[in-house]
């Protein structure tokens, strides 16, 4: 590989990394500021146990979000100097506000959450998680900031050779940013009741004498997944309309749509041949991608090759087209995990309305089903990066323009490697902890 393709690899695998960790920070930390809530209000010590169990995967999650996030400003840097001068000016806002605000938020009070015990009242306890889960949502909104920019330039000039900022509302109210901000949030939402789904199914399995506190942390997690998993549809339905204009090729790649249509048919399985330009099997039905995008059966779908000559006579000579089978089929395993976990929570659902027995089938399809917002959140990640190319700044800068002047394959490979087996550790230490309080239960009785 050369270093083009090197640094790529490794800031999509270490990102993928740190997308493991970050899910679970924000949506654990609102479940948790919830029970703590319902301690205060209700009395119930129970609640607060169930605080106390939960939160212990929270502080993995925060430590080692935290960690595997600063590696990746790192790389712009090291592998992506020539980006980071371009686009410094778009970055540099929102990444220190970010830091100095969302991020010192989040820190002081998980500091004044996990020291401050038996010192501080129990609703100064529970405002101080609710101040942590809105920091890290307000670091997300940040990150995302500068991503929705790379997504959708808005609000910039193009002077000496380098994009400058001219209008920073625009770039913090950016369309994309609104849109992918939210669908983050209620992934992340998602995400953490599958969690706790399927830790309190390997109690429920156990035959543990914590029924009672592993049915109520089911039931909770039922509901917010609900409302995570709606949330995620509708915001993901917005955000397939909005980049049906924005980054047509975009759709066109996810679609395997090769040619201009007016049927707007949806892909459901397709085996796409990117050399022959076709699509050697496609199963579709007829009009679905019209309404999702134009609420009604009449419109017009850009196809790859259309839009394929639309870029080379605005932007050059060049291939505009994003490698469709990773778009394809990223975006389709994003739908499909999307399809079943909502299927497994408007079951659990109306399971809930009784008491909660199930078989030791159904509890073991219940541990396993904590895979599936991982592979939704990954696999969408991919698709809006990858869909993006070959603009690592949506029409103004293309990914291979962005990579560090003279940079060596060999120093590429080498630091690949390197932050691989970085975080493989890392990944180890925490598997290896949330194994062992998974395992451990909630052993302590609900005192501080």
């Amino acid at each position: 590989m050369d270093a083009l393709m090197l640094s790529r690899w490794q800031f999509a695998v270490t990102t993928s990394y740190h997308f493991l960790f970050v899910p679970l920070s924000i949506g654990i930390g609102l479940m948790v500021a919830i029970m703590e809530t319902l301690y205060v209000v209700r009395k119930d010590d129970l609640y607060l146990r169930m605080a106390q169990f939960w939160a212990k995967f929270l502080l993995i999650s925060v430590a080692l979000g935290v960690v595997t996030g600063i590696v990746l400003e790192f790389q712009f840097g090291l592998n992506w100097a020539r980006f980071s001068r371009y686009i410094g000016d778009i970055f540099g806002p929102p990444l220190a506000i970010e830091s100095w605000a969302a991020f010192f938020l989040e820190s002081v009070f998980i500091g004044v959450w996990v020291f401050g015990g038996k010192k501080i009242s129990p609703k100064l306890h529970a405002f101080a998680l609710w101040m942590v889960t809105l920091g890290a949502m307000l670091s997300a909104f940040w990150i995302l900031t500068a991503n929705a920019f790379m997504q959708e330039p808005v609000g910039y000039a193009l002077r000496n050779g380098r994009i400058e900022l001219v209008d920073f509302p625009a770039v913090v109210f950016n369309p994309q940013t609104i849109l992918e901000f939210w669908h983050a949030v209620y992934a992340c939402i998602t995400t953490s009741a599958f969690f706790v789904i399927a830790v309190s199914a390997y109690h429920l399995l156990k035959k543990t004498t914590e029924a009672e506190f592993f049915r109520r942390s089911m039931r909770m997690a039922v509901f917010l997944g609900l409302v995570g998993i709606m949330g995620v549809v509708l915001s993901g339905h917005e955000m397939a309309k909005h980049v049906a204009f924005a980054q047509p090729m975009k759709l066109a790649a996810s679609e395997a749509v090769w040619d201009k249509t007016t049927t707007g048919s949806e892909s459901v399985f397709a085996l796409i041949d990117e050399r022959g330009k076709k699509n050697t099997l496609d199963i579709r039905i007829p009009y679905l991608l019209n309404f999702f995008i134009y609420m009604k059966p009449t419109g017009t779908v850009a196809g790859i090759n259309d839009l394929q000559k639309e870029f080379e006579a605005k932007y050059g000579t060049g291939n505009y087209t994003p490698p469709l089978n990773l778009t394809y089929w990223s975006f389709h395993l994003m739908i499909m995990s999307g399809l079943l976990m909502m299927f497994i929570l408007f079951w659990l659902m109306l399971a809930t309305r009784k008491p909660l027995v199930f078989s030791p089938f159904m509890l073991k399809v219940l541990m396993g089903s904590a895979i599936l917002p991982h592979i939704s959140n990954i696999t969408g990640w991919i698709m809006t990066e990858v869909g993006r190319q070959p603009w690592i700044v949506y029409t103004l800068m293309k990914t291979n323009e962005g990579l560090t002047e003279n940079l060596n394959p060999a120093y590429a490979l080498s630091s690949f490697i390197l932050f691989v087996l970085v975080y493989t550790i890392l990944i180890f230490i925490a598997a290896s902890l949330t194994l062992r309080i998974i395992i451990a239960g909630p052993l302590e009785s609900g005192n501080r």
